[in-house]
């Protein structure tokens, strides 16, 4: 008899202890509840940082090899017109020493054609001056348009020896002291272009 009354204690302090196990599982606040769920669901799944991290990367990667593939097709472009560029310039080099006296040969051509005249006039002159008035217009002439293509004449008359502009081929006494030093007699005329001395004047010295 007392044992049958101690199982029922028992059963019923078990189903007291359910009860307020029950009730306290009722009474816990709502987000408590959405935590524990959220939790447990999180445990099998990535944490979805990881997963932004992880597509960023890939991102990153792809963008990089586009970025590679545009520099390097930039780089055979520039290598292609640095190749036109350069073939071009050697073109027009070869042109410009071919062909950069055309200009003034051309200009030179009428001088030319004076002299031709010139030429047949003399076969048949009788008159010399005539003839020697011809040709100093045609030197004349010829002068002008070396002048006008930058060719100057190198002076020498009762000038100063100067060594950037006179070769001296010979040495003579000088007639009175002042010409000491000073240019006697040119032999041979030298020029200039462009104040750029392009034929030394071959001269005669007085000691």
């Amino acid at each position: 008899m007392k044992e049958e009354l101690k199982e029922e204690e028992l059963n019923e302090q078990q189903q007291d202890a359910q009860q307020t196990s029950s009730q306290a599982e009722q009474s816990k606040p709502e987000e408590e509840k959405a935590a524990e769920t959220s939790e447990s669901a999180a445990e099998g799944q990535p944490a979805p940082e990881e997963t932004a991290e992880e597509l960023t990367i890939e991102e990153q990667l792809e963008a990089a090899k586009k970025e590679i593939a545009n520099l390097k097709d930039q780089l055979l472009r520039k290598i292609a017109e640095f190749d036109n560029y350069r073939k071009r310039t050697i073109k027009e080099k070869t042109d410009l020493i071919l062909n950069g006296g055309e200009k003034t040969i051309t200009t030179i051509l009428p001088v030319i054609d004076d002299m031709e005249r010139a030429l047949k006039t003399m076969q048949n002159a009788e008159d010399v001056s005539a003839v020697v008035k011809g040709v100093e217009l045609i030197y004349k002439k010829f002068m002008d348009i070396l002048g006008k293509q930058g060719v100057s004449v190198i002076d020498t008359k009762e000038a100063d020896f100067d060594v950037d502009l006179h070769e001296a081929i010979a040495q003579v006494p000088a007639p009175t002291p002042e010409l000491k030093g000073k240019i006697m007699d040119c032999t041979l005329t030298g020029y200039k272009l462009n104040e750029k001395v392009i034929r030394h004047a071959q001269v005669v010295v007085g000691l």
